[in-house]
């Protein structure tokens, strides 16, 4: 039997982090503290158009519904919508987004990112939802809890938990390292898997510089060994932004520099090639994973073997 075989996929969103000025009196990542990443970048990455032919400064909802979903979000609201998504973008979510698509294909696709939830929950009831949250809870019907992340089956947003600390998480930390090895982990059990890290955006509000060195120093350590970890076979590693902000300093707001595409491993070539604007990167990944046929579809799932518990569930 002559089956398909897709790669799998490790995607990581970094929110905030465009291609910049090279000079490291404004753009942090010049300044040395995250050496690997920028190599990476130098060798594997290439500018990708966020303004969606829009005027204005691009911005987190529609920019992430874009990423996400493969609609032009910002002409179809009319203008750049900034933090979370409304009930019009988050209409074009539940419609289409990555996560379900993968699952309508016949693939096995998940959120790595933990979420230290109070119970019961209302998280499916907040009005305030980011664009990862509406996909993950319209795709999967529950998100990974801090239960799940103390057993190395979810990451933190911020990699280390240090950031828990203040919310009164007194479990352990990780290292960025230990982050990385636990997202390849899970990465190992799926066809896809997306990280969201969106410290950077954090940084480049805050104005900051000693905090943007401090967040691009841990994301470069994670990021050295996660490629050095995700590697080999049709394994295929993902970096995505939404917008700039962390790249240049001089401002507290996000940027009109392009934002990052960056990819490695198991047809790389292939996928950058299709990737020029935020909202072709839903439409290229989708290219890569053609719908199974219902055998396939049992084998894959048949192939399962992942030490995930039952994803949370927030509808009540």
């Amino acid at each position: 039997m002559n089956l398909f075989h897709p790669p799998r996929v490790l995607m990581v969103f970094v929110d905030g982090l465009g291609l910049g000025s090279s000079d490291p009196a404004i753009n942090p990542l010049r300044s040395g503290v995250a050496p690997f990443l920028c190599r990476y970048l130098w060798r594997h990455g290439q500018p990708m158009a966020a303004d969606m032919g829009m005027p204005g400064l691009p911005q987190s909802a529609t920019g992430q519904t874009a990423l996400l979903t493969g609609w032009n979000a910002a002409r179809a609201i009319g203008r750049h919508v900034e933090g979370f998504p409304g009930p019009v973008l988050r209409a074009l979510i539940r419609e289409r987004n990555l996560f379900s698509e993968l699952l309508t294909r016949g693939y096995r696709a998940t959120f790595a990112n933990a979420y230290y939830l109070e119970a019961p929950s209302p998280l499916a009831r907040r009005g305030v939802q980011s664009v990862t949250t509406v996909a993950a809870l319209h795709a999967f019907g529950g998100v990974r809890d801090e239960g799940v992340m103390e057993k190395g089956r979810a990451v933190y947003h911020d990699l280390t938990r240090q950031g828990l600390r203040a919310r009164g998480y007194r479990g352990p930390l990780r290292t960025p390292e230990e982050a990385a090895e636990d997202l390849v982990a899970i990465g190992a059990d799926y066809d896809f898997t997306l990280f969201e890290f969106f410290e950077t955006d954090r940084a480049g509000h805050s104005g900051r510089w000693q905090e943007a060195q401090a967040v691009l120093g841990r994301l470069d350590r994670f990021w050295a060994r996660l490629v050095a970890r995700w590697r080999g076979g049709r394994r295929l590693l993902v970096l995505v932004s939404d917008h700039g902000n962390i790249e240049d300093m001089s401002t507290r707001g996000h940027t009109v520099n392009p934002a990052v595409f960056a990819a490695s491993g198991y047809g790389a070539g292939g996928l950058r090639a299709r990737v020029e604007r935020i909202e072709e990167v839903t439409p290229a990944l989708l290219a890569l994973f053609p719908a199974r046929s219902a055998q396939d579809r049992a084998l894959n799932m048949l192939n399962v073997d992942s030490a995930d518990p039952p994803l949370r569930l927030l509808s009540g």
